[in-house]
């Protein structure tokens, strides 16, 4: 219990007002990845061992730059084993997650640890992004090893249109490493890029962005 407690440390630190429940299926999520990760490996053996910092925090970057409205929808395009879906549907339990993964085997996994965390705001599709017709969502997020371009592509017909009630256009989010310039520059996108190492001070977060790219 205390191990899972230091390890939570991690995200209470940058992160407060969690709820019991909230803070319950944090700490659920390494007992159900290291179950499932044995089955189906999703995540390398190496990173379990630095989940929460490498995976769960990395994700929550985004909760820490946007504020989402209940109600909201977001799509996690090639969610792998659920990031960084599964935490944001943790964070915002009244904002619906789209998982979406080509890979069968992933999905399973992106199924199973919802259930295991009793997630209601949770949906799981094994689909091509661009196989998804006729729905909208307000938010394209990404971890997905795709260049900026390829991102945008895949995203911009699921994104809905502006509109003068939202408090920020729509758009695609998505977390990359490195140096980014030309791949910003061959994408023809002019993105908002924030440094991670400002919103978390550990040297984990060096050399890795957030970037927004809004449908306009």
């Amino acid at each position: 219990m205390e191990k899972a407690q230091e390890k939570l440390a991690l995200i209470t630190k940058y992160f407060g007002d969690f709820t019991p429940a909230q803070l319950e299926q944090f700490a659920a999520l390494e007992p159900l990845y290291t179950d499932w990760n044995s089955k189906i490996n999703v995540i390398s053996r190496k990173d379990m061992e630095s989940l929460y910092e490498k995976h769960v925090l990395h994700s929550l970057s985004i909760a820490a730059a946007f504020e989402w409205a209940p109600g909201t929808e977001v799509v996690d395009l090639g969610t792998g084993g659920g990031f960084p879906g599964i935490p944001l549907a943790i964070f915002y339990p009244e904002v619906r997650f789209h998982l979406v993964d080509s890979i069968g085997k992933k999905i399973k996994v992106v199924q199973a640890v919802s259930e295991g965390l009793g997630l209601t705001n949770v949906t799981a599709q094994h689909s091509r992004i661009e196989d998804i017709k006729n729905r909208k969502f307000d938010f394209v997020v990404s971890r997905a090893v795709a260049p900026l371009q390829h991102l945008w592509q895949w995203s911009r017909p699921l994104l809905k249109k502006p509109s003068a009630t939202q408090h920020r256009n729509p758009g695609l989010i998505c977390l990359k490493g490195g140096d980014l310039a030309a791949e910003i520059s061959e994408s023809g996108c002019k993105p908002t890029v924030l440094e991670m190492y400002e919103i978390f001070r550990e040297a984990y977060f060096k050399e890795k962005y957030l970037l927004f790219v809004p449908n306009t």
